[in-house]
């Protein structure tokens, strides 16, 4: 724990908190430790009591442990002091509300602070789903009214969101945007919209493996391990839903799902609305898509393919532009004067997909079409591999195999897989697979926050990084891939199901064209957030 740094401050007078949750201290905790008085507020006074208590032994364990100085630590403690009424905030600079997520609750707390309050006061509500337009409506002057939406546990996670209501001034918003850079965290701007970046754009994260999962694609362990060891995410979709427990994760979903009128985008799952109803909670209850009686080295393993026997193929040609997966280009590179291969980089628009052709057998990327109908297409037989965040270090290749292939057929790409220090996993012939349908459904959401200036491309992708910890940007991901392919991916995808839950963003369908550059819109984007603001 670092002594704050002797500079200006970027506000004259104490932070407030108000409600000590585990929200609400973590936010006191900050404050103090960029050097800041607070000043702590709950209802339930032997809460805030409880919670600084607990911050004490929390801090000085840090202490003991070497991790922290001491002198440091005694001095941010001392610069938090709890009151007990809304009048002792009346000196605050900023005030930030911690309080349940009920509409009408948080609209009388600000109602009664602005009379107390100097008119210079700004106010903020760490809200992670209500509307700050609809929060400031109670004020005299909405204007220094914004969201400044914390992630769990705020200490350590360094997004924060600066939420930007309809009436919030462009003053309120770049104060805020300083004195978050001020406490070392990172901000992202958004205008106040259901799920603001993070919780938005998520939501094909969970719902693309919850759908497979649905569809008895595969098991739990095995849809997790693809998207952790494959996408290089830091926990498969279960496993973290298990971990936040899926009464909050399903109850942002439906509300989400709710907001938008019943966008299909944003259907709730019905298998973990079975888990909310039997109180299968995940870690909280013992029982979620895994059992946890503190035996989790126990839990079950993905399923992995293995053969008896190494099928070397005696030809490999490769086809398509491989400018696209640099990764799995380097990947083969050890191959290259063994069996003469050249990938070609063209980077063209029109370009195809990168493939190999290991003898008669087309191993390509997933495109969206099953494995089936693309070996219809092309009258060869064909095994898809999955999207990863990075082929060459990643641990699992994902494929699944067109019914019309011979056994030896698909045994030959897993053998050849295999041999470059791969482990496969075998999907049934599930269009696009796993990583590369949800990356395609991330992206969509991505640029449909875009193209409706709720925030810029930057942001977004910083949100998704920091506040989620995803291996790369979902626009960072898409201008890699090409946006060909990933509308390519969203109209199979919208064919095969028949459904407008996979129907392409409008922004998408310009990118692909080449109409426009996500640079372009970028700046355009910028444009009119600061338009907006003033």
């Amino acid at each position: 724990m670092n002594t704050p740094a002797h500079h200006r401050p970027i506000l004259h007078g104490p932070i407030a908190v108000i409600g000590a949750g585990t929200m609400g201290i973590g936010i006191a905790q900050v404050a103090a430790q960029a050097g800041y008085s607070v000043l702590l507020f709950d209802v339930n006074n032997e809460a805030a009591q409880r919670a600084l208590e607990t911050l004490h032994t929390r801090l000085h364990q840090r202490v003991e442990a070497g991790k922290a100085e001491a002198g440091a630590t005694q001095a941010l403690l001392q610069r938090i002091t709890q009151v007990d009424s809304l009048q002792a905030l009346a000196p605050s600079a900023l005030v930030i509300e911690a309080i349940i997520e009920q509409l009408e609750v948080k609209q009388n707390l600000f109602h009664q602070l602005e009379p107390l309050c100097s008119t210079e006061t700004i106010f903020a509500s760490n809200t992670s789903s209500l509307s700050i337009t609809a929060i400031a409506r109670v004020l005299a002057s909405p204007q220094r009214m914004a969201g400044l939406h914390f992630f769990n546990p705020a200490p350590l996670m360094k997004l924060v969101e600066i939420v930007q209501g309809l009436e919030t001034s462009f003053q309120t918003i770049t104060t805020l945007k300083s004195l978050v850079t001020d406490w070392q965290k990172q901000p992202v701007v958004c205008r106040s919209t259901p799920g603001f970046i993070v919780n938005r754009i998520a939501r094909p994260f969970y719902a693309e493996t919850l759908r497979a999962l649905e569809e008895n694609i595969a098991s739990p362990a095995t849809l997790d391990a693809v998207m952790k060891e494959s996408g290089g995410f830091a926990m498969g979709a279960l496993q973290l839903t298990d971990l936040i427990g899926h009464d909050v994760n399903y109850a942002v979903t439906e509300s989400l799902f709710h907001a938008f009128h019943g966008d299909p985008r944003f259907q709730p799952s019905l298998r973990q609305k079975e888990l909310v109803e039997a109180d299968h909670l995940g870690r909280k209850r013992g029982r979620g898509f895994y059992v946890y009686d503190g035996k989790e080295k126990h839990q079950p393993l993905p399923r992995l393919e293995t053969l008896q026997e190494q099928i070397r193929p005696a030809r490999i040609q490769a086809t398509g532009d491989w400018g696209t997966l640099p990764h799995f280009a380097a990947l083969l590179k050890p191959l290259l004067p063994q069996y003469g291969i050249a990938l070609e980089e063209s980077k063209n628009t029109d370009s195809q997909p990168p493939a190999l052709q290991l003898d008669d057998v087309i191993l390509t990327l997933t495109q969206g079409k099953t494995s089936a109908q693309l070996a219809d297409e092309i009258r060869a037989p064909v095994v898809q591999f999955d999207l990863a965040a990075n082929h060459q270090t990643a641990s699992i290749i994902t494929l699944s195999s067109a019914c019309q292939n011979t056994r030896p057929q698909t045994a030959k790409v897993i053998s050849f897989l295999q041999s470059l220090g791969k482990q496969v996993v075998l999907l049934p012939d599930y269009p696009a697979l796993l990583t590369m349908r949800t990356v395609a459904m991330l992206c969509n959401e991505a640029l449909d926050a875009i193209n409706k200036g709720i925030a810029s491309a930057e942001d977004i992708d910083l949100a998704m990084c920091c506040g989620v910890n995803y291996p790369i940007g979902p626009l960072a991901w898409g201008e890699q891939l090409g946006w060909r392919h990933i509308l390519s991916t969203l109209e199979n995808l919208q064919q095969f199901y028949g459904e407008p839950r996979y129907r392409p963003a409008p922004l998408l369908r310009q990118l692909a064209a080449g109409y426009v550059t996500l640079h372009l819109q970028r700046e355009q984007n910028q444009n009119k957030e600061r338009n907006h603001v003033c």
